[in-house]
């Protein structure tokens, strides 16, 4: 077997060593998890939902996946790790909030552009995963008018609404947003400059939350 990655290890010591709280994590050990919002973001090792929100341990339910994606309710024979996670977090956890975080320069998004311009991802499971925008990535790619950043930009924050009503396509989400207990929220992330914009539950549209000083 190979050598474990010396970095993570010593990683692990600056944590044990700093950030780490033996009580906090021995009172989530015997209490359990009582996190309030669920956040689905990107695997991109840029856009870490618990460093960007600077969330402790037990605050945030994360789900990661390729281009930070909800597919629509199907149950069937198929594996759904995100479909699965949302059920673990809505009905079993009881979050209140669940918010879908896209970001800037993303991989799969540049990937589903590039499909629909013919030049398909190679693999087994990256080019299915993005069937899920295909349609919505043709139209934006036919757009000759913008830019290939402002497509790219573009996407992100369609796929992110697109998400969002998938989500309402599960019954036990839509029944608890019905009844106020549960809140959908859309966010995206700007590496390269740090900025986060926040979706307009009405309009859809994105914009940069203000601070008080």
């Amino acid at each position: 077997m190979q050598e474990f990655p010396g970095f993570l290890l010593s990683g692990y010591q600056n944590f044990m060593s700093g950030r780490y709280s033996g009580e906090r994590y021995r009172s989530l050990a015997k209490d359990g998890q009582h996190p309030t919002t669920m956040v689905i973001a990107c695997c991109d090792s840029r856009s870490a939902p618990e460093t960007i929100f600077d969330a402790g341990p037990g605050q945030l339910f994360v789900m990661r996946n390729v281009a930070n994606l909800v597919p629509p309710f199907g149950p069937d024979a198929a594996f759904h790790g995100t479909s699965s996670a949302i059920e673990f977090a809505v009905v079993h956890l009881n979050v209140a909030h669940i918010v879908v975080m896209g970001h800037g320069r993303c991989g799969g998004i540049s990937g589903a552009l590039a499909t629909a311009a013919g030049h398909a991802p190679e693999g087994d499971f990256i080019g299915r995963w993005l069937t899920m925008v295909q349609d919505l990535a043709g139209k934006v790619e036919a757009n000759h008018l913008m830019t290939p950043a402002e497509q790219q930009t573009a996407l992100e924050r369609i796929a992110i609404r697109q998400s969002l009503n998938n989500l309402l396509t599960f019954p036990f989400v839509k029944s608890r947003v019905e009844d106020d207990q549960l809140s959908l929220h859309g966010a995206w992330f700007d590496i390269s400059t740090g900025e986060l914009w926040v979706m307009n539950g009405e309009s859809g549209d994105f914009a940069r939350p203000e601070f008080s000083a």
